[in-house]
């Protein structure tokens, strides 16, 4: 038997931070594009189920477009049982407003009421929705056959997490000993597997397609699959598109021309189909201005999408201002003496000497 499982889809993402407005409905197309690709996948690959754990959409206001995007792929794949939870970010019920036989009978749904759970034959899915009310409660009220193959559906975030969306915590050391073989979580957007006990693992999906670049790396979904009474699981790269952050470090003593080169290699191997961060380090000489629209120019017809940012620190030789008399050298004498930390001096040298020669100050 095989099971899919995914999570934090964030269908109909405005997806408009680093996009202009075509191809940021381009992206918001290719979100759905993967879902419905993802069951096509299911299909082919004769899944029983597929487990969306919570995030499936992005707006507190779900259009109703959007609601049909979903529900279409389940109605014409009815061999295909579909078991959904919200997460933090999915705001109301998608289901609201329709009569009983306009929902799928291949929907599964799960609420923050108590535990439900789907026997198919040896296995069962079991799935709950955490809350601030019953996150703690919750561990304690999992009864689980341990004869059984046990597949347990969360939505939230483990103790370690660091992002900037919280939501619940799936309190882990209270799922140890509970029979549980396969714990499929979401929220956080990158595939990440760990030992849950001696017996089971808990596993994070990751989202089906990144959207900003917070979310660099491989995006998809994880393939269960269950034979002789053994479980086993594997990482699907699925994406459209990838992003990623690429660091390009200079050094004091290159030009222009070598931050294109050294540009043109860090780029060489990345897909043109995909995103690109690319963010300059590292010390360069006062006498380089750094042209990130230069660079740009350069590579913004070869990929989906392409920015630069500089994070690049000013190597300031003091010693070879002290007996310059131009205007730049009394400016450098003047931050020598002054009682700003190291940092601090670089900082205010590098934008003084950008207001001397005339550029355009930016941060």
């Amino acid at each position: 038997m095989k099971i899919i499982h995914c999570s934090d889809l964030h269908l109909d993402s405005r997806m408009e931070t680093n996009l202009d407005s075509e191809k940021a409905r381009q992206r918001r197309e290719e979100l759905f594009a993967s879902y419905e690709g993802m069951v096509d996948y299911a299909e082919k690959e004769g899944a029983r189920a597929i487990l969306i754990a919570g995030d499936m959409f992005d707006r507190a206001h779900l259009r109703r477009a959007v609601r049909n995007r979903v529900l279409e792929p389940m109605e014409s794949h009815p061999d295909i049982d579909f078991f959904y939870l919200r997460g933090n970010h999915d705001n109301s019920d998608f289901l609201a407003g329709l009569d009983e036989e306009e929902i799928p009978a291949n929907l599964k749904i799960f609420t923050d009421k108590g535990w439900r759970s789907y026997e198919y034959g040896d296995l069962v899915i079991s799935g709950a929705e955490l809350s601030a009310e019953n996150v703690r409660s919750m561990p304690a009220r999992l009864e689980l056959d341990p004869g059984k193959i046990n597949i347990v559906m969360l939505h939230g975030q483990t103790q370690d997490y660091q992002g900037t969306n919280p939501a619940e915590e799936v309190l882990l050391p209270a799922y140890r000993g509970k029979g549980i073989d396969y714990l499929a979580l979401g929220h956080i957007h990158s595939f990440r597997q760990g030992q849950l006990d001696e017996r089971g693992i808990y596993c994070y999906s990751g989202c089906l397609e990144g959207r900003g670049f917070d979310e660099c790396g491989p995006k998809g979904f994880v393939l269960i699959e269950i034979s002789d009474g053994k479980l086993t699981s594997d990482f699907i790269p699925f994406a459209r598109r990838q992003l990623h952050e690429i660091v390009v470090e200079l050094a004091p003593e290159d030009s222009m021309l070598q931050v294109m080169s050294k540009s043109d290699r860090a780029l060489r191997n990345i897909p043109e189909k995909d995103l690109v961060k690319l963010v300059f380090t590292g010390h360069i000489s006062m006498d380089l201005e750094l042209d990130t629209d230069r660079v740009l120019r350069r590579f913004v017809s070869r990929f989906f999408f392409i920015k630069a940012v500089d994070q690049t620190r000013t190597q300031i030789d003091f010693e070879s201002y002290l007996n310059d008399r131009t205007i730049k050298g009394e400016f450098v004498r003047l931050m020598r003496k002054s009682d700003l930390s190291e940092e601090d001096k670089e900082r205010v040298t590098r934008l003084g000497m950008k207001a001397l020669i005339g550029e355009e100050l930016e941060e």
